[in-house]
């Protein structure tokens, strides 16, 4: 498939926002094939052609594919949460000696070759988070949020598709289809936010790896806390919209309001930016450290994301070597 004309103005992947995360459907999703574990990795194999999927992903359901933050609203609600614990809730207290990070507008950097969109469909909706191109044995290994994979409610995602340095409705190097979509145990059991990670393995195109194409970021696990990071996605909320690359930068922080595990840094992205990566020090050249994951919305300007240790590290391995 030549992409390089594709024109779609899509609504990106998603923040997790703080506020309602489902629009309907994925709840009564049929059941999918049975799981395959491996250690505290659950696999699941995407058995779509990539001439199949080539011919789904039109510029119309691109267009129309909503943000990530979207998937099950109505479930994280009912649990009196939204994403994560929910904003506003009265057992929310940040700890006050410590103030919430300071506002980070998003700058606009130019399109990155390894990051881009991924595009899937999950509970009879389609879909669409952002992703990065990491280093790996296989070579054809991207790097996205859990909930952009499977959802507790709805399943695994089907009809997965990594489109890199999407900008502005232009794919210059095509759409690479999944072949399995690896999570850790934590959320594919419980959708625990502390360990929103998840890694897609991608078949090649024209006879080369994924990596070979379009480059590959160092990734790393059980790093020190509180660095310094520069995120990036495809933000798509106003004054967002989700047509180009965006990126953020400040030193990470602990969670004071939900108590997960993930860090915080100042970031004003909007939902559309889920499962975008992020960088240890400045400029997308970095080592990946965590993802977009989730934000509070009492707390403005603040992006969490999951810390990167054991767990998450072996749905790496497992997809590194798929």
């Amino acid at each position: 498939m030549n992409s390089r004309g594709l024109k779609a103005t899509v609504l990106a992947a998603s923040t997790l926002v703080a506020t309602a995360l489902m629009s309907g459907g994925a709840a009564n999703a049929a059941p999918q094939a049975p799981l395959e574990a491996q250690g505290a990795t659950v696999t699941h194999v995407q058995v779509e052609t990539q001439e199949s999927l080539e011919a789904y992903w039109t510029p119309e359901r691109m267009k129309n594919a909503k943000p990530g933050n979207t998937i099950n609203s109505q479930g994280w609600a009912e649990q009196g949460r939204s994403v994560m614990p929910k904003a506003g809730a009265g057992t929310l207290k940040a700890t006050p000696e410590k103030k919430a990070a300071p506002s980070k507008r998003a700058g606009s950097p130019a399109p990155v070759s390894h990051i881009g969109k991924v595009f899937f469909t999950l509970g009879g909706q389609n879909y669409v988070c952002s992703a990065n191109s990491v280093q790996s044995a296989n070579q054809s290994t991207v790097a996205t949020a859990g909930h952009c994979t499977y959802d507790i409610n709805a399943g695994w995602a089907s009809k997965f598709v990594f489109v890199p340095a999407y900008n502005n409705g232009d794919a210059p190097y095509g759409m690479w289809s999944a072949t399995s979509l690896h999570s850790t145990s934590e959320w594919i059991s419980r959708n625990d936010i502390s360990y929103d990670g998840a890694f897609a393995v991608v078949g090649p195109q024209d006879g080369k790896t994924l990596a070979a194409a379009v480059g590959a970021s160092k990734i790393g696990f059980n790093l020190a806390r509180g660095l310094s990071y520069t995120a990036y996605g495809y933000p798509a909320a106003s004054p967002f919209n989700g047509e180009t690359l965006k990126s953020c930068a400040g030193r990470a922080s602990a969670d004071r309001f939900g108590g997960t595990q993930s860090q915080g840094i100042p970031c004003d992205m909007t939902g559309g930016s889920s499962g975008g990566p992020w960088f240890v020090g400045s400029g997308s050249g970095g080592t990946q450290n965590s993802v977009n994951s989730f934000g509070y919305n009492i707390q403005k300007n603040v992006m969490y994301g999951p810390y990167f240790g054991s767990s998450i590290q072996t749905a790496y391995t497992t997809a590194s070597n798929r």
